[in-house]
């Protein structure tokens, strides 16, 4: 398949882009970055320069890869992950404008498919012990503006895809982590200075994805989409990021965490204060039904200790 991906030299673009050509698919990759362009060369893929929110530009990069297939996984997230509330706003825009552009320049030049990606927390950050299904209620207001602007960019995302003429699916997406992944990284280099404290104890738990199984998520949707259909792509065994660190220090022979209250760590991250608290159970078996899809690494345990 003649595949575009936006997104291309992103955490999950570059094992998307990878394993797309691993099996056989044309892939173009698009970049705001001159520089990045060698990357995507180097994967095997052909480099194309553009900015998702100019529209004409969008076009124009549709036009001349003329795609059958188009994978979005835009953010401007800091490579260490969000930490405060007003990180996410880059992103915001790039789900809100970028997706239109995107979904506009794909449509005018014929593609069929369009794969997009989205994030659990759409479903709010207290679930309690209950497991979340696609059936739930998704873009659930936590009273806290800033927070509620990136939930409404999410649904504005999903709503976009899911009523465009393409072939659309939504991937929401759980905790991602992984070697080169930049919180994963970030996490680490705190800990070898132990520098790591983990709000509240980090005791709320929430689904985790390994990298390369987002990708090989995003890659068998692509293969085998079911137009209008959204899937949670998470592992087996959701886990706290106090267990997630403890892991990360172990694989890594690395220092501990400590806690420290949360109050105290609102002050300087509020977003990373409720992450690393949301608890939310997320279901992974309508993607493993209907696809048969299956995480590589099924918990954290086993996607820490693998070197790749």
């Amino acid at each position: 398949m003649k595949a575009l991906v936006v997104g291309s030299t992103g955490a999950l673009g570059v094992p998307v882009v990878r394993q797309l050509i691993e099996r056989g698919h044309d892939v173009s990759g698009l970049t705001r970055s001159p520089e990045k362009a060698r990357l995507l060369e180097d994967l095997g893929a052909r480099a194309v320069l553009g900015d998702v929110l100019d529209a004409q530009r969008m076009k124009e990069v549709a036009v001349e890869v003329r795609p059958e297939g188009v994978v979005q996984l835009l953010n401007a997230l800091p490579k260490r992950g969000p930490i405060r509330i007003g990180e996410l706003e880059g992103t915001n825009e790039l789900r809100i404008k970028g997706t239109e552009n995107v979904l506009a320049g794909a449509a005018s030049a014929g593609a069929r498919r369009f794969i997009a990606e989205s994030m659990i927390f759409g479903y709010g950050y207290r679930a309690g012990d209950r497991i979340v299904t696609e059936d739930d209620p998704f873009g659930v207001s936590t009273s806290i503006d800033d927070v509620d602007r990136a939930l409404n960019a999410l649904v504005s995302l999903e709503t976009q895809v899911l009523d465009a003429s393409l072939e659309g699916v939504v991937l929401r997406l759980g905790l991602f982590y992984g070697p080169g992944v930049g919180s994963t990284e970030f996490m680490a280099h705190l800990l070898r200075r132990r520098m790591m404290v983990l709000p509240g104890g980090g005791r709320g738990v929430a689904s985790w994805i390994h990298v390369e199984d987002a990708a090989s998520a995003v890659v068998a949707v692509l293969e085998d989409p079911a137009p209008g259909s959204v899937y949670n792509v998470v592992d087996d065994v959701p886990a706290s990021t106090r267990d997630f660190v403890a892991a990360l220090s172990a694989a890594r022979g690395l220092p501990g965490a400590r806690s420290i209250p949360k109050w105290l760590a609102r002050l300087g991250g509020r977003y990373a204060t409720m992450v690393v608290n949301a608890t939310l159970r997320v279901s992974n078996e309508k993607i493993k039904d209907e696809l048969g899809w299956t995480p590589r690494y099924p918990s954290i345990r086993e996607g820490l200790s693998s070197p790749a």
